[in-house]
């Protein structure tokens, strides 16, 4: 798959994604102004199923929102820091090893970890504003 066919198909992606998430939080907001009037409505909105399915969303939002900042400074970093994070992402495993989604996302995960570990500590021994 070409380079701008790849990224295409992640534009698209991306923007059906952000559709499906302002038509939750649309349904989502009717719902919860719409529940205080309405006993029954409120009742089944508050049941098991449905707050796990929003606890799994949240989890999925929060995870996401950190690797996109992990990717954002490390795409957009010409530090020294950002150098090596690029580099020890653009590593290739030994040959008989194909590495999982699974282990690039943890590898993002851990990364993104430190860099807001550091940072909250360098801001720790800042003034605030």
């Amino acid at each position: 798959m070409a380079h701008d066919e790849y990224l295409e198909n992640i534009h698209l992606r991306i923007m059906r994604v952000t559709d499906d998430l302002r038509a939750i939080q649309r349904e989502l907001n009717f719902a919860a102004m719409e529940a205080p009037g309405d006993p029954e409505l409120m009742e089944a909105l508050s049941q098991l199923p449905e707050m796990e399915s929003l606890q799994v969303l949240k989890s999925a939002l929060d995870q996401m929102r950190h690797f996109l900042w992990f990717y954002i400074q490390v795409m957009t970093n010409e530090s020294e820091d950002g150098d090596r994070l690029r580099q020890t992402i653009r590593q290739q495993p030994a040959e008989d090893a194909a590495p999982s989604p699974e282990t690039l996302l943890e590898k993002f995960r851990l990364s993104a970890d430190a860099a807001i570990l550091r940072l909250l500590s360098d801001s720790k021994n800042q003034k605030p504003n």
